[in-house]
């Protein structure tokens, strides 16, 4: 991998962090260069959420979840964040995952929604 794909992914995870935060979690890249490749792309206090970041014009999208399966424990929701340039970020994750997460936050998605805009994708 050039320094190039390295440089354009921890700016990727960092950028997943900063929007994590801005909804009121904690998040920080993960420590890859400390450890092991075993280190999540981004360390964050959502409960039972796997978190995976993909950073590129191409990808395979059934790859990267078969990935966040593989490394999330068997308790976590295997989430993937991807965007390419000049767009907006976009999660990924199985649909039964999915709809198990609307029944638990049914209550209260009405405080997170806003209207869809073009721009946004």
């Amino acid at each position: 991998m050039s320094k190039m794909s390295r440089d354009k992914g921890k700016r990727g995870e960092r950028e997943v962090a900063t929007i994590i935060r801005s909804h009121g979690f904690e998040a920080r890249r993960g420590q890859q260069h400390r450890g092991g490749s075993d280190s999540p792309d981004v360390i964050h206090n959502i409960p039972n959420v796997y978190i995976e970041v993909k950073f590129r014009e191409q990808f395979n999208v059934y790859n990267a979840l078969e990935k966040a399966m593989i490394e999330a424990s068997p308790y976590n929701i295997p989430v993937v964040f991807h965007r390419k340039k000049r767009t907006g970020w976009v999660v990924s994750m199985a649909a039964d995952d999915f709809l198990c997460a609307m029944k638990l936050i049914r209550e209260e998605i009405h405080q997170c929604h806003r209207p869809y805009r073009k721009r946004d994708l």
